[in-house]
């Protein structure tokens, strides 16, 4: 029928849900029947893991059978708040089997999205799967409130530092640097340093309450130094592979690039990033069902 082929040809150009169930019901079979949950944020829109995500995210999985078998939540983000990063451990810990879920990252988790991996009973990488430094992102807004970028939390806190010590230490026009300290909130620096805290805090204790549960807080925190430590990495966006990180003592699983599970995985990470930049900024989607944050408006 005409009409069937048009609506199918309009679910694929905008990348509908239908095109990928299919996808899930067969990644879940060569994962042992293991439930499915993808949370993508896009790369491409200013836009963060945030408070109402992990609400996202327990709808999806209220709706998963409750059959005794484990959550697997397939992660793809930039990072955002520490916060909404440890409810989004607690929601998938509480609806999976045994209080443990894994994770498999298709391509990058980063800062936030490290930390909920850190959650995870097991790591799924492939070679070229990234993870990062877990400083906090700052959303970075104009005049009238819309997101323009994202920063990690220290390059701002050093470049504050970096012109408060320049200042201080001028024997020239102190101005300059007063004009440019001028465009900085004290109260929001401050703000800045404890997300710093609060995001290490929040890594020690979801290693400690699952993967790394027979280490002390102080063993945890010297093994994973180059996930907390930004001079580590020297840039934010650096990535950290399965190797270092297994290093670190992550509960890493390593998948072939040529494997069956790891080229459904792939074609699933193609059409979500996909469907992040193009139609929708964030998606939290099962076999059944698919919930989405919308593009920002200009």
């Amino acid at each position: 029928m005409p009409g069937s082929i048009f609506n199918r040809i309009q679910e694929e150009i905008n990348q509908g849900h239908g095109t990928r169930k299919q996808l899930y019901v067969d990644l879940e079979k060569e994962l042992g029947g293991r439930h499915v949950v993808a949370f993508f944020t896009s790369f491409f829109w200013p836009v963060t893991i945030s408070e109402n995500d992990p609400d996202m995210i327990e709808e999806a999985l209220d709706k998963v059978p409750d059959d005794g078998k484990e959550i697997v939540l397939l992660i793809n983000s930039p990072g955002g708040e520490g916060v909404a990063a440890e409810r989004i451990v607690n929601v998938c810990r509480s609806y999976s089997a045994g209080n443990s879920f894994s994770v498999i990252v298709p391509r990058k988790a980063k800062s936030a999205a490290t930390m909920i991996c850190f959650g995870a009973s097991k790591i799924g990488m492939s070679k070229t799967s990234e993870l990062g430094p877990v400083d906090p992102q700052i959303v970075v807004s104009n005049d009238r409130g819309q997101p323009v970028s994202v920063h990690a939390a220290h390059e701002i806190i050093e470049s504050y530092e970096d012109l408060m010590a320049k200042a201080n230490k001028t024997k020239g026009r102190v101005e300059p640097y007063l004009q440019q300290l001028a465009r900085f909130d004290a109260k929001d620096i401050r703000r800045i340093r404890s997300a710093q805290a609060l995001s290490s805090s929040i890594s020690i204790k979801c290693l400690k309450a699952g993967a790394m549960a027979s280490k002390s807080q102080t063993e945890i925190e010297k093994r994973i130094k180059p996930f907390l430590d930004p001079a580590y990495t020297k840039m934010h966006s650096r990535p950290i592979y399965h190797n270092e990180a297994a290093r670190c003592g992550l509960p890493i699983e390593l998948y072939e690039l040529k494997s069956p599970v790891w080229a459904l995985v792939s074609a699933l990470y193609m059409r979500l990033n996909h469907f992040c930049n193009n139609h929708a900024s964030k998606a939290v989607e099962t076999v059944s069902d698919l919930y989405l944050a919308p593009l920002p408006t200009a």
